[in-house]
């Protein structure tokens, strides 16, 4: 019992990293545009299957990697430039139109792709003893990414030039206008990030659960739960959101089947709001 607790909470802490990655996506592009984005858990899912045909072609995960986010990033890009830009002072148009591009691009990815679930092979083969059990090593490296990730992101927003236009256009866009900041690359480049993030990923959980052209929709639903309990707008809250209902749900389905641990996650949102209706770390 107490080796399957332990390997319930890496595996909660490990998903919970990579949820975090997609939340914080997903609560950035809220955070500065405003905009419910619908078709992140999409962007999600075209990480993976972008990455799979990448290593098919190279037989390398870490090409793969660095490949996939620069495609679904110019592919975000894409969308901000041609849609969310002609609507995006429009906020029930924008939910819409990005529910809308989010069946487009799995109906895509169907045709192309096809239907059928397909794996990707870690690329570390490795298992560590926990306890009584082997736990993969290359669930460990994946969290570690997934930290060395947040820390860039945390780097960027705090150190560079961008991200200091960046949180002043979520301060105040008004001022931030008449300080000559280039709101409209912000925003462009915001949306870029967000889907970049999405699907990093969505390129780091393909070694764990199943690539299809499905895998978006319900990552995207426990994406907004993660971001309404951590925060709408706060970074950090997202995070620990995201490792806290991970958890939860790892710890959850040793005692009950995992579809109930989902409602467990469900519940722990519902008591979040009815006691902070802003969330844990909202303002």
């Amino acid at each position: 019992m107490i080796s399957n607790l332990a390997v319930a909470i890496m595996n909660g802490i490990v998903w919970g990293l990579i949820m975090a990655l997609i939340a914080l996506g997903l609560n950035m592009i809220f955070g500065l545009l405003h905009i419910i984005n619908m078709a992140h858990g999409a962007l999600y899912m075209l990480g993976a299957v972008v990455a799979w045909y990448v290593i098919e072609l190279t037989g390398n995960f870490w090409i793969g990697l660095m490949v996939a986010p620069l495609c679904v990033g110019f592919i975000g890009l894409i969308i901000e430039r041609g849609l969310i830009r002609t609507i995006e002072d429009k906020p029930i148009i924008t939910i819409i139109c990005t529910f809308g591009v989010m069946l487009a691009v799995q109906q895509l990815v169907l045709m192309i792709f096809g239907g059928s679930p397909r794996r990707i092979s870690p690329p570390i083969a490795y298992r560590f003893p926990l306890f009584d059990l082997q736990y993969p090593a290359m669930r460990i490296m994946i969290a570690l990414i997934s930290i060395a990730l947040m820390i860039g992101l945390w780097i960027f927003l705090r150190k560079t030039k961008y991200g200091l236009w960046m949180r002043a256009v979520v301060q105040d866009r008004e001022m931030a206008v008449g300080l000559g900041i280039p709101v409209n690359k912000v925003y462009m480049w915001t949306f870029v990030l967000g889907s970049a993030l999405a699907a990093f990923s969505g390129v780091l959980a393909a070694p764990i659960v199943s690539v299809e052209f499905m895998m978006g929709r319900e990552v995207l639903i426990m994406a907004f739960i993660i971001v309404i309990v951590g925060g709408m707008g706060n970074l950090e809250g997202s995070v620990i959101a995201a490792i806290m209902i991970s958890l939860i749900q790892g710890v959850g389905a040793l005692f009950v089947p995992p579809s109930i641990a989902t409602v467990f996650a469900l519940a722990f949102m519902i008591i979040v709001l009815l006691i902070r209706p802003q969330g844990l770390f909202g303002e």
